[in-house]
């Protein structure tokens, strides 16, 4: 039985290992270093800014841009200069240098610091409403260029294989929308901008415009989108949702939408 609890904890404790095996340290982290038999040379350091750290019997190491097993290699060597066959393990208390940043007029600026790796889309899921974001405008930046663009397909459309792994001192971008409305205009009762919000559909709009004015063609309605440089026109036969129930035709908008509905002129 308690190899069978060993087993299945191991199995939970190994992304966390593998995690701090690759974790980069970097300055202002702070490190325990325990060397078993020696208490004398147990400290606790923290990483000066120049990037080195000092204990006893041991001045002026280069622990930045190291993982931990990559420094605990460098402390052996150093340490065998005192004691035959040291056995040393080392510890990271506390984490200053795994930020993730995110700007723009989007969201609410925010830092968070990463205990354990993580991905964008799950920064994404902890920033609340995203209403005012542009996703589509959005992107990661990472030493001196982007890494990511454009973020709709991901976090509306369930498209996982983009999503990507974040890494220590990333910028996410998050823009604002500057037009959030949705605009019904033409043969309706009540012309108006609307509030995006996610999920709003055709029919949601027209509803909120009062419906069809009795000079409408419902089968002459049109949503036109701004798709970068151009204007992409979808046609919406709107009798065959609104009569038959087909729900091709109630078409998911998108921030800066007009909806044109077009009158008969019989």
């Amino acid at each position: 039985m308690k190899t069978c609890v060993l087993v299945v904890a191991l199995v939970f404790l190994a992304p966390a290992l593998c995690l701090a095996d690759d974790y980069v340290i970097g300055e202002g982290d702070v490190l325990t270093v325990h060397v078993w038999g020696e208490d004398e040379l147990n400290s606790t350091v923290t990483v000066r800014p120049d990037g080195k750290i000092s204990m006893p019997g041991v001045d002026d190491i280069e622990a930045a841009g190291f993982t931990l097993p990559q420094l605990k290699k460098q402390l052996q060597a150093r340490i065998s200069n005192l004691i035959k066959d040291p056995i040393l393990n080392i510890s990271l208390v506390k984490s200053v240098n795994s930020r993730v940043f995110v700007v723009g007029g989007g969201v609410e600026p925010r830092v968070f610091d990463m205990p354990q790796r993580t991905t964008l889309l799950r920064v994404l899921a902890s920033l609340g409403s995203l209403a005012r974001a542009d996703l589509s405008k959005a992107y990661v930046y990472r030493d001196g260029k982007k890494v990511m663009s454009d973020f709709v397909g991901l976090f509306y459309k369930g498209e996982f294989d983009k999503d990507i792994r974040l890494e220590p001192g990333d910028t996410i971008f998050m823009p604002v929308k500057y037009d959030q409305n949705v605009y019904v205009v033409g043969a309706v009762n009540q012309p108006k901008a609307i509030l995006y919000q996610d999920g709003l559909t055709v029919l949601d709009a027209l509803l909120q415009a009062g419906e069809f004015s009795k000079y409408a063609n419902e089968d002459e309605v049109v949503i036109v989108r701004t798709v970068g440089d151009k204007k992409e026109r979808i046609p919406v036969r709107t009798k065959d949702l609104l009569k038959k129930g087909d729900l091709k035709q109630n078409v998911q908008l998108q921030a800066g939408d007009y909806i044109i509905a077009k009158e008969s002129f019989f």
